[in-house]
């Protein structure tokens, strides 16, 4: 757990021991829009998170049973659903959550999570197998992170290795669904893979950073979706989600979603009409909604 959560919840655990609650002592909640609030760990980056005005999750078999009504209703834009890991391996819960996010209005996509000791063709394959013919929804993420917790597969293969797997399967993906697929990554796989990759400019990045704003921790890598919590709280779900920041006004995400934004490359396609960017400080009027998140099941955060 990184020094600053450590700090903040041992000091936040004695105030409320002394006051009754957090706001005797001085400390925000980061409370906002949700009825059911809280940031359980907060850091400063979920403040900044807040001001972007579209915001929302990713979830697997781990979030259980989801009320998708209830999740829509709490003003959530998107949602990205695990679908596949490796080759032989389907979310037991990717189909409820597929069919259940499509019923209650919220656009959704599916993320496949990347196995390094499988090849790579077999784990396009498998993904593109379960990936739904739906001319609507988002695009498919392909989630690049070491598989570090891995009972059968933690090591790390070399970084050539890596890249030329990521490339066969971006283009596999992008070839099946006719869509430029997001990039998913974390602050370790992207210094030591990623990082100073020109190649991979034309994919949209989601970037984990759960202690901090990308720009503090990627080196020069523009983003389309910050994960920036793994510890949310979202009215529809019982206990943690993952939460996640989309780079954007209302009319670039709007836009996205009818293919005439890329969100990549931040412009306008075809003429479209061209809105007013987002400057590097995050947009105003973001509703704001307590939250954290990533595409996996739950593991320990480092200081990121």
């Amino acid at each position: 757990m990184p020094r600053l959560l450590t700090n903040f919840l041992a000091k936040a655990a004695l105030c409320v021991a002394v006051a009754g609650t957090l706001a005797g002592c001085g400390l925000s909640d980061f409370s906002g829009r949700y009825p059911s609030k809280g940031d359980v760990k907060p850091h400063p980056g979920v403040v900044s998170a807040q001001r972007f005005p579209i915001h929302g999750i990713d979830v697997s078999k781990w979030q259980g049973e989801i009320d998708w009504a209830s999740v829509r209703a709490a003003g959530t834009r998107f949602a990205f659903v695990k679908s596949t890991e490796g080759g032989d391996h389907e979310d037991e819960r990717f189909r409820l959550n597929w069919a259940g996010a499509k019923a209650a209005g919220v656009p959704v996509g599916a993320y496949h999570f990347v196995y390094w000791c499988r090849p790579a063709h077999e784990q396009a394959q498998w993904f593109v197998q379960h990936i739904p013919r739906d001319p609507d929804a988002l695009p498919p993420v392909l989630d690049l992170e070491w598989n570090g917790h891995s009972r059968t597969c933690p090591r790390k293969v070399p970084r050539e290795i890596a890249l030329e797997k990521a490339r066969l399967m971006l283009r596999e993906l992008e070839a099946h669904t006719g869509k430029v697929p997001i990039i998913y990554t974390d602050i370790t796989f992207h210094k030591e893979v990623l990082e100073g990759e020109r190649e991979f400019d034309r994919y949209p990045f989601w970037l984990r950073s759960v202690a901090a704003t990308p720009e503090e921790r990627y080196t020069e890598r523009p983003w389309a979706f910050w994960q920036y919590t793994t510890t949310g709280r979202v009215p529809g779900i019982r206990g943690d989600v993952d939460r996640n920041a989309f780079y954007g006004t209302d009319q670039e995400f709007t836009g996205w979603l009818r293919g005439e934004f890329d969100i990549g490359r931040r412009v306008w396609l075809n003429g479209a009409r061209v809105a007013a960017p987002v400057a590097a400080g995050p947009a105003a009027g973001a509703v704001r909604q307590a939250a954290t998140g990533g595409p996996t099941a739950p593991s320990p955060e480092a200081d990121e």
